[in-house]
């Protein structure tokens, strides 16, 4: 019997971020499983959409064939209360959840509260949610009502790396990499690296500036004013080959962000044997492994500078920490995709 799905994602399923990369890794493992995945694009300006785009995808969704299980990316999702109540008797819903709507940075009260109830009304519309972090899981149960009997962790795979022996330099190469939009922290690590003017270093950052323009300006406007520009890198998105380059070349990754659902670029970089400077925000420290990083508090610029003198200025605490990062071992794509697949074939 062939297996048939619809995986919904907001937009290009190439769009260089963590959640579109879980869902593009995860598509190709069910496939090479046996599964016939159907991805549908059900349009831009999620979680913000328009009344029209909202229809639109309603419509292609509900042109499906009755009772195909349809996965949705929670970007979407989370918006989409309404059409959740449409599609319910029609097919089951897999609600795949990266982080709650209501939980990035930069939003007012009104806007997460609407968004935090459109999404607890949407995900009780689904036959079952997939969480990519224990962490994200204890938020939707204790917060959005989803029983736990509904729930599976499915977190990314890694890619199995093989270590490198990186060239000591001149200047400690930092690296960051995520989408240039608030809630991954960049103005503080800006902050906190103007602070460190009198050490060898140089930044580069791995980002998609389109998702936030204003933070991308700010981002650009700070490096400026802090006479920083010969000093960090703006790659905007990069290829998987430039950025495995980029992870092989780096001494620390540095990334204080405000709330991760899970954090893929943490346990890339720690793949690669790089250890990590993060926050204990969200899911990081179930991400980051005790020994392979460091974490300090969300928005804490004179921690975070504290933290990176340290390490600039220790090789030896450096050189364990990143023995650490080489020890650390994750689930693979492979074995995540089957978890995934797990999932499906208890919707019956």
């Amino acid at each position: 019997m062939v297996k048939r799905i619809a995986f919904a994602v907001p937009g290009d399923l190439a769009t260089p971020t963590g959640g579109y990369t879980y869902d593009r890794r995860i598509v190709g493992e069910l496939v090479a499983l046996g599964w016939q995945v159907e991805v549908l694009d059900v349009g831009e300006g999620f979680p913000r959409p328009t009344a029209a785009a909202r229809a639109a995808a309603l419509a292609q969704l509900m042109a499906l064939p009755q009772g195909r299980p349809i996965v949705i990316d929670g970007l979407a999702y989370g918006v989409m209360a309404e059409e959740a109540v449409a599609l319910q008797p029609q097919h089951p819903i897999v609600a795949l959840i990266h982080h709650p709507l209501a939980l990035e940075t930069g939003l007012s009260d009104d806007e997460m509260a609407a968004l935090r109830a459109s999404e607890r009304a949407a995900l009780a519309c689904a036959r079952h949610v997939v969480a990519t972090s224990a962490a994200t899981a204890r938020l939707l149960i204790a917060d959005y009502g989803v029983p736990a009997d509904r729930l599976t962790i499915v977190q990314p795979g890694t890619d199995r790396v093989a270590p490198t022996r990186r060239r000591p330099g001149e200047a400690l190469s930092l690296l960051a990499v995520g989408a240039i939009v608030p809630r991954k922290g960049y103005d503080v690590l800006i902050e906190a690296l103007a602070q460190l003017k009198d050490r060898h270093w140089q930044l580069v950052i791995v980002g998609d500036p389109t998702r936030s323009p204003d933070t991308a300006r700010r981002l650009a406007q700070a490096i400026v004013c802090h006479r920083l520009i010969d000093r960090v890198e703006l790659t905007g998105p990069v290829t998987q080959e430039r950025l495995a380059e980029f992870y092989s070349a780096a001494d620390l990754f540095v990334l204080p962000s405000r709330f991760e659902g899970y954090g893929m670029a943490y346990t890339e970089a720690i793949a690669h044997g790089v250890p990590v400077v993060a926050t204990h925000a969200g899911a990081i420290p179930d991400t980051v492994p005790s020994g392979a990083g460091i974490l300090i508090p969300p928005d804490d610029v004179a921690a975070l500078a504290a933290t990176l003198r340290r390490l600039m200025d220790n090789a030896p605490e450096r050189e364990r920490l990143a023995a650490a990062a080489r020890a650390a071992s994750f689930p693979s794509w492979r074995e995540q995709g089957a978890l995934f697949a797990a999932v499906l074939d208890g919707l019956a």
